[in-house]
Order: C-alpha cells, then sequence, then structure tokens
C-alpha cells in the first residue's frame, strides 16, 4: 500500500466527518488537535475509522499524539500495524 493511499482516505474522513468544512483543505501534515481540527470525541471516531478501514486494531496505548497528530503521522502508524501484522 502506498503512503499516498491512507492519507487520502484519512483526509476526505477528517474533511468530511470530523471537520465539515470543505473549503479548507487538510494538509497531509496538518496539526489535528494543536489546531482545534479535532477534539477527543473526533480521535475516538478517527480511530474507529482507521480500525474499520485499515482491518488493523488500535489498542489504547497507541492512541498518541506521535501516532494520531497529522494524517501523515496517522498513514505511517497505520502502515507499520500493516507491516507489523496487527
Amino acid at each position: 500500500m502506498s503512503n499516498a493511499e491512507p492519507i487520502s482516505k484519512l483526509i476526505d474522513f477528517i474533511q468530511t466527518e470530523l471537520v465539515g468544512d470543505a473549503s479548507e483543505p487538510i494538509p497531509p501534515d496538518a496539526d489535528l488537535l494543536g489546531s482545534g481540527r479535532i477534539d477527543s470525541m473526533g480521535i475516538m471516531r478517527l480511530v474507529a475509522f482507521v480500525e474499520s478501514e485499515f482491518q488493523i486494531s488500535v489498542p489504547p496505548e497507541d492512541v498518541t499524539i506521535d501516532h494520531f497528530e497529522s494524517p501523515r503521522t496517522i498513514a505511517f502508524y497505520i502502515q507499520s500495524s500493516i507491516a507489523g501484522g496487527d
């Protein structure tokens, strides 16, 4: 899976389901939490989407800024989870 595929799917989900404002596109390196684009409930919805869409399990200890700061960091997390067989 290329890195562009999960980033594109993540941005689409965040834009339509969590932010609801398509007038300002979300860049791959956007700080989702620090910018206030997503709150704690949004993160939980995002985790559920990641688990469902990419068929991986995201344990609570993995829901960190390091993994969920931006669409790009989430995509890296997804790819490493898939590669690791999680």
